[in-house]
């Protein structure tokens, strides 16, 4: 995410609930986590991963911070965008409690971290690794989930969230891969796919549903500025007018209001429910 892409983010959390929703789940299950995963340690360290503008990593670390005020804690930032980590780096400026957390910032992609710590050999572990809405953008799924869980310590949690299985993320851009499937997200994967692979290497896991929706009625009117610019970000192009024949993008249209949404007192409201996966070490 960088420019142009950056802004489209933005707006789309602020039209999409969706830090909030994830907010909300991270205050209700991980006071206790953090409890169970800090008990007895002299320090905690956490890795972010694909932490983009820091807002949620900023409320775990306080979270963090009031369940252990005497233990030092480090964070460890690994976001492939340096416009997003400026963002970052900002939050962390003027928000008192963070000044006194060491940081170490990445600014690479999660397979270039992958790659540095293993060439490096001197391998840094952590109490709680998070990746929050970013194993769209990772080469190889089970990889990637096997490298972050082997750098969890003793009673360590790996944190992932994304968009649940059937909902309407997943309906959209799996009905219509070979069309979106073709820039920046190579193979789209929901909750479904990450437990798959959870259970292939025999992973213990918890999952949490969170449940979230937004009002997708203005993509429906072609003049309006604010569908066309929902349509952009959720199919993650520049301009969904230009960019899809007139069939796809009806199509799109057809199956964003009849089977990724429901109406109600005349709104489309989109099913953006994700989930939240906790790995054991």
């Amino acid at each position: 995410y960088e420019g142009s892409s950056v802004q489209s983010f933005q707006f789309y959390l602020e039209h999409s609930g969706e830090h909030e929703a994830i907010l909300q789940c991270v205050h209700n299950i991980l006071p206790g986590e953090f409890k169970r995963i800090g008990a007895g340690k002299s320090s905690l360290d956490v890795l972010g991963v694909g932490s983009g503008g820091g807002e949620i990593d900023a409320q775990m670390l306080t979270l963090l911070q009031s369940t252990f005020p005497a233990v030092p804690i480090t964070a460890d930032i690994v976001e492939g965008s340096s416009q997003l980590t400026d963002n970052f780096k900002a939050l962390v400026a003027k928000t008192t409690n963070l000044q006194t957390i060491p940081f170490a910032w990445y600014i690479m992609h999660s397979e270039d971290y992958e790659r540095q710590v293993k060439e490096k050999g001197d391998i840094k572990t952590f109490d709680f690794i998070h990746m929050i809405q970013m194993i769209y953008y990772v080469d190889n799924l089970a990889d990637t989930i096997k490298f972050y869980h082997s750098l969890l310590k003793n009673n360590g949690r790996l944190m992932i969230i994304n968009e649940a299985a059937n909902g309407g993320w997943d309906t959209l851009w799996k009905t219509y891969k070979k069309d979106l499937c073709v820039d920046t997200i190579q193979e789209y994967r929901s909750s479904g796919e990450v437990i798959a692979c959870l259970k292939n290497q025999g992973l213990k896991y918890e999952e949490h549903v969170i449940p979230n929706s937004f009002d997708i009625t203005e993509c429906f009117n072609p003049s309006s500025q604010t569908g066309k610019r929902l349509l952009n970000y959720m199919t993650a192009n520049d301009n969904f007018y230009q960019s899809f024949s007139p069939e796809i993008r009806a199509g799109m249209l057809e199956l964003l209001r009849n089977k990724c949404s429901t109406e109600k007192d005349g709104r489309v409201l989109f099913n953006s429910n994700m989930n939240c996966i906790l790995v054991y070490a």
